[in-house]
């Protein structure tokens, strides 16, 4: 009598067994790192939305909730810091900055100084590392402190 257990499965049997908790295993890990991420994300973004409140606040501006600011904005600063400095979006923000005509009637105007402040208060929290660039871009705009309104 030997004592070496007798195998009831063939071969491969045992390796489509082996495959499947391979595949869960992996597909139970990507779907962790991903919620993890996912998680980490909204607090960060949750995190930065409290802090672009802070500032709005301290300029006196009205704020939106913190949950329009997040599903924006998220935690990269979406749009607004997707390369605030490219020529199209330059070109965007001069559009703004404008009597409201149309066509040959349309006109630059001295804007008041608040049009920019949110956009520069956004790099600020966002994506510190352009706001450089565009301050650069509205010191050359001219912009009034005490535009009636």
């Amino acid at each position: 009598m030997s004592s070496k257990p007798t195998q009831t499965q063939s071969k491969r049997e045992r390796m489509v067994l082996y495959v499947t908790a391979v595949v869960l295993l992996a597909a139970l890990a990507i779907g962790g790192l991903l919620a993890f991420s996912a998680a980490r994300s909204n607090q960060q973004a949750e995190e930065k939305a409290d802090q672009l409140i802070a500032k709005l606040e301290e300029q006196g501006a009205r704020t939106p909730t913190k949950d329009q600011i997040v599903r924006v904005l998220g935690d990269d600063g979406g749009a607004v810091c997707a390369d605030p400095n490219a020529a199209l979006n330059r070109a965007g923000l001069n559009a703004m900055l404008v009597n409201g005509a149309s066509g040959p009637g349309i006109r630059p105007v001295i804007a008041d100084s608040k049009v920019v402040q949110g956009e520069l208060l956004i790099l600020e929290v966002y994506c510190p590392d352009q706001l450089a660039d565009f301050q650069q871009q509205v010191e050359d705009l001219k912009l009034s402190e005490d535009v009636a309104g």
